[in-house]
């Protein structure tokens, strides 16, 4: 079985192809990346150029793949939604028979968060051409906390505005390790949907306690009102579109988008997943 991996040069597509290549024969995972010179560290795979602004060269790099990870797009707004789309026909045209994709955890039909709507789209296109999928709707990474923290991890004022929200965070290398064994089984997970989450939902209140467990840090959370926050991200040379993004993503955790928590990791790893205390203190 021939698997091929988009975005494989990013955090998450380089994390599942390491996993991946313990389990199955690394000739036979395919890393589509837009620079081929970002994946030379990892030796046996096969490495194909492919851009998601490039209909073409995407179904050049699907030739001969029986199943595809979509990782979805880094861009914002009506961008991704193409991109997205790009990826979905290429792989229609070269005879793609499955499509896991990274989703958006809860994914509603009306979602607040830019780039849930997004994934309402490209769900829908990739059921739409008849795929089998296997759907992750991921809540967000841990990872991303270090972004939303900012200062506060030296000084632990936590500002953002998020309301009482909460987040069920989650490790991408737990996402990775899970991707890598759906990829790799030989049959199942066919027309699935996964809610890919921490084991708890935590609010920025309970982030900054943790800042205090884990850093000693005199730790507080502030809810700023949004337009203070657009200010700060306008003053960081954002374009409007990325500002956007952001505001859309503080109003989706203060409206609860991202609070779900769901088994359903523990049971793809066999395991526990990270916790997010531990986390905290590796930073």
């Amino acid at each position: 079985m021939t698997i091929a991996i988009t975005g494989a040069s990013g955090q998450l597509g380089k994390a599942t192809t390491g996993f991946l290549m313990q389990q199955v024969n690394p000739g036979n995972i395919i890393a589509v990346v837009r620079d081929p010179e970002k994946m030379k560290d990892l030796s046996g795979i096969q490495v194909r150029p492919g851009d998601y602004d490039d209909p073409a060269s995407l179904q050049a790099a699907f030739e001969g793949v029986e199943k595809l990870l979509h990782i979805s797009s880094a861009s914002y707004g009506a961008h991704a939604t193409q991109q997205e789309r790009n990826v979905v026909d290429a792989a229609k045209a070269a005879g793609v028979k499955h499509i896991v994709y990274i989703s958006s955890v809860k994914l509603g039909e009306q979602p607040i968060f830019h780039g849930a709507q997004t994934n309402v789209q490209t769900e829908k296109a990739i059921r739409d051409n008849g795929f089998a999928y296997t759907f992750f709707r991921d809540s967000m990474y841990m990872e991303t906390i270090p972004l939303f923290l900012g200062s506060a991890l030296e000084n632990g004022q936590i500002y953002h505005p998020a309301g009482n929200g909460r987040v069920s965070f989650v490790a991408r290398t737990d996402i990775a390790e899970a991707l890598a064994n759906v990829l790799a089984a030989p049959k199942g997970h066919v027309n699935t949907v996964y809610d890919i989450t921490g084991s708890n939902a935590y609010s920025f209140h309970d982030i900054a306690t943790l800042l205090q467990t884990t850093k000693g840090l005199p730790a507080t959370y502030t809810d700023i009102p949004a337009d203070a926050f657009r200010e700060e991200l306008v003053k960081l040379e954002m374009p409007p579109v990325a500002v956007d993004f952001y505001l859309s993503m503080a109003d989706s955790v203060k409206e609860g988008e991202f609070e779900h928590v769901d088994g359903a990791l523990e049971h793809l790893l066999g395991r526990k997943p990270v916790r997010l205390e531990d986390y905290m203190r590796s930073l």
